[in-house]
């Protein structure tokens, strides 16, 4: 019969047995407010009108939390926290390092305007539909992706990402949404089984699924084979989310169907985190596969490119049109993973979070156009805007310059390095197109401008004064729609003519991906 024992077990070479700083809580703060605000809005179903409210409220605290964990990591470095107290690589482990909390915090920031701009976007019918939960349940997503250090659960973070976003695109039941979501849900359901595949042969392989024990594995193996065929899988999974070429099509077929607020959070958000996971798993975890497929990648950065611009240029209907750009920003992250380089990843690191803002800022400010003009989203239809609200010209041609990648806004620094680093890298065909790409974004944004703002009217009324007469937007609406695009194109101002401070973010995280050391360490060397 077993006695009880006298020697006191010494679990601190198997177990987390310090208690966790309370500072580092932030690490897993993102995901405790989303999903207790989405709990609360879920409580509130019957009192829908609550819910802008509640969900500002929570989406303010994540901005600030998300502020106070990236002013940590700058302090401290990368951050490990380990749940179930098993040190890794058995225990899950959240990771961050600058990269992945920066990207958190201005996920936060763009939800945070959508969240203001959706109490007007968004009716009754919306909320009861449940706009504000699946809002909530995209963000931890989101922030979940970002922050993860385990590859399977990036894999549950995507999944929770599909779940929303599927609600966010049907909301409202028209026809239209529902063959818009078939295609986006059928092609992202391809993606993930293709991550789930490489995530088992990984397992498989190394047995672990740690990022950090990865690394340190895939570095001191022999035999490449198997993990360059696991990159292979998981670059065209990463390529199907961000909606690279060739494995595009599904973004232009499923982004203008949903509400215009729902389109904007999509854009800013959901290719983004491919883009992420592709730099987290072809360039820290799996460099010399990365450099194996080089080529590759370099081909498929140029072909998003022009595929993007080229449709944004033959499209009339304004959605679709952004959708085309969105894109072909993509190819432009794509060329910084291609390259490989500290410049390079700098440029695509730098390229995400401008385009993160300057995307959902122009969706945001597409959709007061359409209110302005009844609805209406064809190029041939709209006309007089300027005369309606010269403010909202002066924002979209702000947005506009910085799409284009033209001075002084935050897209033009991103450009710059990109074609540095492919010149450096003597890559000439791939700095001409990234100029030339931003030369045809120009034409096919401008012609949005052109016509929706510069012509007095739509096309066959030459004075506009046949045309349509514009709706002015309602005095009490006007701080909820013009407040979140104002402040977005203020941060692509900023970002603009002020860039240093995101130059060192951006080349830190850059760096941190080349040089795991910080973030290996804060694994295992200071697992808590």
């Amino acid at each position: 019969m077993a006695g009880k024992s006298d020697h006191a077990v010494d679990i601190s070479k198997a177990m987390v047995v310090e208690p966790v700083a309370l500072g580092d809580m932030l690490v897993i703060a993102p995901i405790c407010i989303t999903i207790i605000a989405g709990a609360l809005l879920l409580m509130f179903r019957k009192n829908i009108s609550l819910h802008p409210t509640l969900a500002f409220l929570a989406l303010a605290g994540l901005v600030v939390s998300n502020s106070a964990l990236v002013m940590r990591i700058m302090d401290t470095g990368p951050i490990t926290m380990t749940m179930g107290r098993w040190l890794p690589p058995f225990g899950i482990s959240f990771s961050v390092d600058l990269l992945g909390a920066t990207l958190t915090l201005i996920a936060s920031v763009v939800a945070l305007a959508v969240s203001i701009y959706a109490a007007i976007d968004i009716d009754k019918v919306g909320r009861r539909y449940g706009f504000y939960p699946f809002l909530m349940l995209l963000m931890t997503g989101v922030s979940g992706a970002f922050l993860t250090g385990d590859i399977f659960n990036l894999y549950v973070w995507f999944e929770v990402l599909l779940i929303s976003s599927f609600g966010l695109i049907v909301l409202g039941s028209e026809k239209v949404q529902l063959d818009g979501a078939v295609k986006y849900a059928l092609l992202n359901l391809i993606a993930t089984t293709l991550f789930l595949v490489a995530t088992g042969y990984l397992y498989g392989t190394l047995g672990t699924l740690n990022m950090a024990d990865i690394t340190i594995k895939v570095s001191k193996l022999d035999d490449t084979a198997p993990i360059n065929t696991i990159a292979a899988l998981y670059a065209l999974a990463f390529a199907m989310k961000a909606a690279a070429f060739p494995v595009n099509f599904w973004l232009p077929a499923s982004y203008h169907t949903p509400r215009i607020v729902v389109s904007a959070v999509f854009a800013g958000l959901l290719t983004k985190v491919g883009v992420y996971a592709l730099l987290r798993t072809l360039v820290m975890i799996m460099p010399a596969a990365r450099d194996q497929y080089a080529d590759i990648l370099l081909f498929v950065a140029i072909f998003t490119m022009l595929a993007g611009v080229l449709g944004a240029l033959a499209q009339n209907d304004v959605r679709r049109l952004l959708g085309y750009l969105v894109i072909s920003g993509i190819g432009s992250m794509m060329a910084g993973v291609a390259l490989g380089e500290q410049l390079g990843l700098s440029g695509a690191i730098l390229y995400a979070i401008h385009s993160i803002i300057v995307m959902t800022g122009l969706y945001l400010a597409l959709g007061v156009v359409m209110r302005l003009s009844g609805g209406r989203y064809n190029l041939a239809e709209l006309g007089g805007a300027y005369q309606a609200s010269s403010y909202l010209s002066a924002i979209f041609i702000v947005l506009a310059f910085a799409v284009a990648g033209l001075p002084p806004f935050s897209g033009f620094w991103p450009k710059v390095m990109l074609v540095s680093a492919a010149l450096d890298a003597e890559q000439n065909l791939l700095a001409g197109v990234i100029l030339l790409a931003g030369l045809l974004t120009s034409i096919a944004i401008f012609r949005v401008w052109a016509h929706a703002f510069w012509r007095s009217g739509p096309i066959g009324t030459p004075d506009g004064n046949d045309g349509p007469a514009l709706e002015p937007v309602a005095r009490s609406d006007r701080w909820s729609l013009y407040l979140p695009v104002t402040v977005l194109t203020g941060i692509v101002i900023a970002l603009g003519v002020w860039p240093e401070p995101v130059f060192q973010v951006a080349g830190s995280s850059a760096l941190g991906l080349i040089h795991p050391g910080d973030y290996l360490s804060s694994v295992f060397g200071g697992a808590r």
